[in-house]
């Protein structure tokens, strides 16, 4: 019985909360490089974290291209921009944890 407790914690403690009510966007255009690894990034949090992450490929619109053109990829959360031309591992970390407590102490 302890072992299984132990167990469910441990596990709860490295996926953390669920943080799907986050709602986070991946401005990309194809080959981009830097795009491709900020994609594999989110992917990872969202494993993690059960994040909803919508990948937006600005070349779609003209009103993303003035906006985001050469500044790709960009990473909005709740509508915020956290990230121009490459994702901050650290910083993401840090923004989800901090989340995390958030939804934690709720």
């Amino acid at each position: 019985m302890f072992l299984a407790r132990l167990f469910h914690w441990s596990n709860w403690h490295r996926r953390g909360p669920c943080l799907d009510h986050l709602h986070v966007v991946l401005y990309t255009r194809r080959g981009c490089h830097l795009c491709e690894v900020a994609e594999r990034q989110l992917e990872a949090a969202r494993r993690r974290h059960g994040l909803m992450v919508e990948i937006i490929d600005v070349d779609g619109q003209s009103e993303l291209v003035e906006r985001y053109g050469s500044l790709v990829p960009v990473v909005t959360i709740q509508g915020k921009v956290r990230f121009r031309g490459a994702i901050n591992s650290v910083l993401l970390n840090r923004l989800l944890r901090a989340e995390a407590v958030k939804v934690r102490s709720r």
